[in-house]
């Protein structure tokens, strides 16, 4: 059994230090990194500017796993979306979103979930195991190599809770950052989040200009134990006050994402409660009419309920924008192709 650490799942300052072991100097790693995200390197070999002993000793002492594509679907607006399998079996979902302009990755930072949130496919077959940096790096490389094209923006919403992974989510961001690594803008690297308030304020404290989305889903507290059991020790007036104190040390408006359940959270006492909570609060609300998944008993709203919801939003000054749906040919729910696919 080969126990060899994976080279991907290295953040840049351990990659450093593991080349200062061989007393390689640090520009080695920028060379690396290259060779791993821009270039999908599948050997050590390859690496034709490092010294051979050096690649030696990465060989030595590194594994260099590359992730295949176990299945691929596209939906006729031009969605793709991929399971991913990795070195282990283990796999997960990624999703390609073009426009015409840019290419958005949906990448997911966990095999599987534990929030458990109801509406949610991932979080029916638990959690497997933490994505390492590299691995949440594949997703991206392995998008743009099918479509041809540059990342734009990249988008921590698919499978997992980024926050439950912190250190490796903040290793991949900033590899995906970096002009050495993906090259994509701080302010197009998302972080969606149920809202692990420590989380939210840790994130505060980084340095680049992530920018941070929190699932909400109902501001009134019964609604959003039912839909979000796993964060229901996290109040919303203590939510509420996160948010306040990121916005005001980072000076970034946040995102919350509120998926509309019919005859859940549509109706006028939740849009009322929506409304209260974000008056006054500097925030973007994103509606977006819920995705079925088979045996959740959860629907989609009628149609005139997110528009409703937006003018209300509107009116009280709040910034709000509908989810434009993609994918509605193909598995579209985040979980759906990985629990229908075997293996």
């Amino acid at each position: 059994m080969d126990t060899k650490t994976d080279i991907k799942a290295l953040s840049r300052a351990q990659l450093e230090s593991a080349l200062a072991e061989f007393g390689q100097p640090a520009f080695r790693a920028s060379q690396i990194v290259r060779w791993l995200y821009q270039r999908g390197a599948f050997s050590f070999e390859q690496m034709s500017d490092l010294p051979v002993g050096l690649r030696s000793a990465l060989e030595e002492r590194f594994a260099l796993s590359v992730p295949e594509v176990a299945r691929r679907q596209v939906s006729a607006d031009g969605t793709r979306k991929y399971l991913v399998r990795f070195a282990d079996g283990v796999s997960v979902e990624t999703v390609g979103l073009p426009a015409a302009d840019r290419l958005t990755v949906c990448f997911s930072t966990q095999a599987g979930c534990a929030m458990g949130c109801s509406f949610c496919a991932t979080g029916r077959g638990g959690l497997t195991r933490d994505l390492t940096p590299g691995e949440m790096l594949d997703q991206l490389t392995l998008v743009a190599s099918d479509f041809g094209s540059r990342i734009s923006n990249a988008v921590a919403m698919g499978q997992g809770e980024p926050f439950a992974n912190y250190d490796a989510l903040l290793a991949a961001l900033r590899y995906m950052n970096a002009k050495d690594g993906v090259g994509v803008g701080a302010r197009h690297l998302t972080v969606s989040t149920c809202g692990l308030l420590p989380g939210i304020a840790r994130f505060a404290t980084e340095p680049e200009q992530f920018t941070l989305a929190v699932s909400l889903h109902s501001a009134k507290q019964s609604t959003r134990d039912r839909l979000m059991p796993a964060v229901r020790k996290y109040r919303l007036r203590e939510l509420r006050a996160a948010l306040v104190a990121y916005a005001e040390a980072t000076g970034r408006r946040p995102t919350l994402e509120y998926a509309l359940v019919g005859g859940v959270n549509d109706g006028g006492d939740e849009l009322a409660a929506l409304v209260g909570f974000c008056s006054g609060l500097l925030c973007h609300v994103n509606l977006i009419p819920v995705n079925p998944v088979s045996g959740t008993g959860m629907t989609r709203p009628a149609a005139e309920t997110a528009r409703r919801f937006r003018d209300a939003l509107m009116r009280a000054g709040v910034e709000t924008s509908v989810r434009v749906e993609r994918g509605a040919d193909i598995d579209a729910a985040c979980g759906q192709l990985r629990q229908r696919t075997k293996g």
